[in-house]
């Protein structure tokens, strides 16, 4: 577990370089959004928000189900929370085809792919390691010895939250 937690705090170095970029940006350049942008819409991003911190709560619950020996509790939670971080990555393609920028759309446009889609990218990692567990979840007398690897993926899952919620702030909130 030592080994995965300086992981994520090599994880976090990455993305507070990223948002000190970001700020850094958008408080020193003059024409911070581009042409016929006014801001971002906020409504469906904070649905999408809604749902993703919500699913901390209910990876919570399939991880003490887990611990509680109840593989059936275990596996419908762990699916729900794959369901909720699918739907917000649903909710974010959803955004990008319909924003009237693109990620060349000057510093901003660079900024905001680059940042919501690192993102992304770990929000699919974090389904794709939530499907392994699932699948060894099957596997008779897998978690017997004990569950390093869902506790590992339900930290990553926290992790993964809490920088989406910094980066709810940062991008659409401080418009």
């Amino acid at each position: 577990m030592f080994g995965f937690i300086v992981f994520l705090l090599s994880e976090s170095i990455i993305f507070l370089s990223f948002f000190a970029g970001y700020i850094l940006y958008k408080t020193t350049t003059p024409n911070w959004l581009p042409a016929g942008v006014e801001g971002l819409e906020i409504k469906e991003p904070a649905i999408n928000t809604v749902v993703l911190v919500s699913s901390s709560f209910v990876i919570y619950i399939a991880e003490r189900s887990l611990h509680r020996r109840s593989l059936w509790r275990f596996r419908l939670f762990w699916l729900l929370t794959m369901a909720m971080g699918s739907y917000f990555l649903y909710g974010q393609a959803v955004e990008w085809r319909s924003l009237a920028f693109g990620f060349t759309s000057g510093v901003f446009g660079g900024t905001f792919y680059l940042l919501t889609g690192f993102h992304g990218l770990h929000v699919f990692t974090g389904i794709l390691l939530q499907a392994i567990m699932l699948i060894r979840s099957f596997i008779p007398g897998n978690y017997e010895g004990g569950q390093f690897g869902v506790e590992a993926t339900s930290l990553f899952w926290h992790f993964v939250d809490v920088i989406w919620i910094i980066l709810f702030i940062l991008i659409y909130v401080w418009q």
